[in-house]
Parts: structure tokens; C-alpha cells; sequence
């Protein structure tokens, strides 16, 4: 379907779900939100800032990261050149602050900014501690730690029955699996004699299903994970991985069958909880199209990234000086090597807000 489209019908989706909903005088901006807050896990596609307090090289607080963040242009931390496709879903469930990095100045030094969620995504994190443990990220398992330590702030601070219901009726995002691979299983020796990619996608299952269950156990009930993106798309995978210009096949097919695995865990997850809302968000086929057919979304350059040469620069190979940076990124799909630009983000945003809209009714 074309970005105009995917925007039109989530747009009068939305706009019918938002004016079905009860009016209260209280407050405007609770008032209009489908949900009361998002809690947002997972990896460097939605790291709003944490790893910016970590002592890591997988870091994007500095430009030309944020130079298209609205109002400052200034780096926050998010790998990206302004929103990332979370903080369009914040948008369009019409919460009135993006969720804080929970290791940000905001969030530590104003319990209030808590009130309708927080991020504890970071940078290189995956299903794996050991993934998180070889960039100095913040694993999952502490992640989900750290959520604990963030319910007790907010019951200490709004009572202890907001904080139930802020926990139950959140919408939670979970993304992961990608560092697990590119940063991990590609470039680790032992782990690619040990394990085939189908065998590792099994490997993976495990801390996903118990990373679920933790979150269940913790009072999540309304949860979407993302697939797994073409792997083999992304441009850094291509200058690494690949021998031409096109996308890496071998890469995209492990993707394609992780996602096989992950629905059906997931459906086993479902079937041990009749009260969890439990959605795969399918990333794989919008990030495919936007790649194979950028015109129709209105980008032109889906091969290379903004950032330097296009080919391998994240993080801090993607920095102010890099020679060949592109001045307006509203055509490219890919910021830098690993992750889209504002305008993909906003496109791939649309399509999972279509996705999720069973987490809100």
C-alpha cells in the first residue's frame, strides 16, 4: 500500500478511536490519549538516550545526529537524524511527551515526567545479556530490572493504584533481536561454529519467551515485539556482508525465519495468558518495500545511507565530519548504516500503528 494511503487510513482510524472516547474535564491530554502511557524496551531503533549516560562506543549524542529532531536539532541519543517510528506512534495515541530515556537527566531529576511511561531501550542490546555485555549496553534483563525500579517511583510518587493502572494499560514495545545477530553472531566466530542460524534463531526463543513472561509477571498485558527487519537491507550488512550491490540474501533469510520462530513462541506465550494482548509487529515487509520500491513512498535512495559514504557509518563513524553526508535526508530511507531516517520512520510508523490497533480497543 503507498505511504499517502497507509497515512489515510490510520489517521481516520485513529480519529474514530480518539472521539469514541470517553470525555472527562480532568485533564485535556489524558483525555485524548487511547492509552495512559508506552514503555519501550529493546535496542539502538529505540534508544531514546540511555546510552548516553553508559561508558559505550554505541552512542548518538552528538551531530549530525538530531539535526532533524523537532524544535532543538540537536542530538538526544536516538540514532537517528530527528524522530524515531516510536515516537511517531506516541504521537498518534495522542500522549502529550515522548517516554523519558529512564537514565536521562529528565527522568532522574522529575519523577513527574514518568507519569506515562519511560524508555529503558539501549544501544546494542539483545535476547542475549552476552550481546548487550560485549558493547557495554544495558542488557534486557536489567532493562526489565530497571522497570521494576521505575513502578516503585511512580507508586511512590501517584499511589499505588495509578501505578497499577499505568502498568496494566500501557502499551508496551519491544524491540530486539538485530544486534543479536550483526553485532554478535555474524562477527563471532565461536557462536557461527556452533550454531546454525536456524539453531541460533532457537537460541534466541529462549530469553525472548522468558523476557515476555518477566514483563507479564510484572504487570504488562498490552505488548508488541517487532520482527526482525530485512537484515540483508541494511546498508552496513551490505558493504560487510554482502559482494554486491543488492541486498544480502542469506542475511534476510535468517530474518525471515526468526520471525517464523518468534510468532510461534509468541503463540505459545498467548496460549499460557488469555488476559495478554501479544502482537508481532511485522517490520520486515514495510522496511522491504520501502527498500525495493522507494519511489512509491516518495524517497529516492534506499541503498545508502545519509550519513558519510552511505555504506558502513553508525554511531560514531557517523559524525559531524564524515565527507559525504547528505544535506536533506527526506529522500534516503537509511539515516546511517543500520537505522532509517526521520521520513522512513514516519512511514514504517504508520503501518505498525495499522498492526496494533487491537492493543488499543
Amino acid at each position: 500500500m503507498a505511504a499517502a494511503a497507509w497515512v489515510m487510513v490510520v489517521a481516520v482510524a485513529v480519529a474514530v478511536a480518539v472521539s469514541s472516547s470517553p470525555a472527562t474535564c480532568a485533564d485535556d491530554q489524558e483525555q485524548q490519549a487511547l492509552v495512559p502511557g508506552v514503555m519501550i524496551f529493546g535496542d539502538s531503533v529505540v534508544d531514546a538516550g540511555n546510552n548516553n549516560r553508559l561508558p559505550t562506543l554505541v552512542r548518538a549524542d552528538f551531530p549530525p545526529y538530531g539535526r532533524d529532531f523537532p524544535a532543538t536539532h540537536a542530538p538526544t541519543g536516538r540514532f537517528c537524524n530527528g524522530k524515531l517510528a516510536t515516537d511517531y506512534t506516541v504521537d498518534s495515541l495522542g500522549l502529550a511527551a515522548y517516554p523519558p530515556a529512564y537514565l536521562g537527566q529528565e527522568a532522574r531529576s522529575d519523577n513527574r515526567t514518568l507519569l506515562h511511561g519511560a524508555n529503558f531501550a539501549s544501544g546494542a542490546s539483545g535476547y542475549l545479556d552476552a550481546t548487550a555485555a560485549l558493547y557495554g549496553a544495558i542488557s534486557l534483563s536489567r532493562q526489565l530490572d530497571y522497570f521494576r525500579e521505575y513502578k516503585a517511583k511512580v507508586a511512590a510518587g501517584a499511589g499505588r493504584e495509578k501505578a497499577a493502572a499505568l502498568t496494566s494499560e500501557s502499551i508496551y514495545v519491544v524491540s530486539a533481536g538485530t544486534s543479536d545477530y550483526v553485532q554478535n553472531y555474524y562477527v563471532n566466530p565461536v557462536l557461527a561454529a556452533t550454531y546454525t542460524s536456524d539453531q541460533f534463531a532457537d537460541v534466541l526463543m529462549q530469553p525472548y519467551t522468558t523476557f515476555i513472561e518477566g514483563l507479564y509477571g510484572q504487570g504488562a498485558r498490552r505488548i508488541g515485539v517487532t520482527s526482525l527487519p530485512p537484515m540483508g537491507c541494511l546498508p552496513a550488512s551490505v558493504t560487510l556482508f554482502g559482494g554486491g550491490g543488492g541486498c544480502v540474501e542469506r542475511l534476510n533469510n535468517d530474518s525471515r525465519i526468526f520471525n517464523t520462530k518468534l510468532e510461534a513462541a509468541s503463540d505459545a506465550i498467548r496460549r499460557q495468558h488469555s488476559d495478554l494482548k501479544l502482537l508481532v509487529f511485522d517490520i520486515y515487509n514495510p522496511l522491504s518495500d520501502l527498500v525495493s520500491n522507494p519511489t512509491s513512498a516518495g524517497f529516492f535512495e534506499s541503498r545508502r545511507a545519509c550519513c558519510g559514504t552511505g555504506t558502513i557509518e553508525t554511531s560514531v563513524l557517523c559524525h559531524q565530519g564524515a565527507p559525504g553526508t547528505c544535506a536533506n535526508a527526506t529522500g534516503y530511507v537509511f539515516w546511517d548504516g543500520f537505522h532509517p531516517t526521520d521520513a522512513a520512520n514516519k512511514v514504517l510508523a504508520d503501518a505498525l500503528l495499522l498492526q496494533g490497533l487491537q492493543l488499543i480497543s
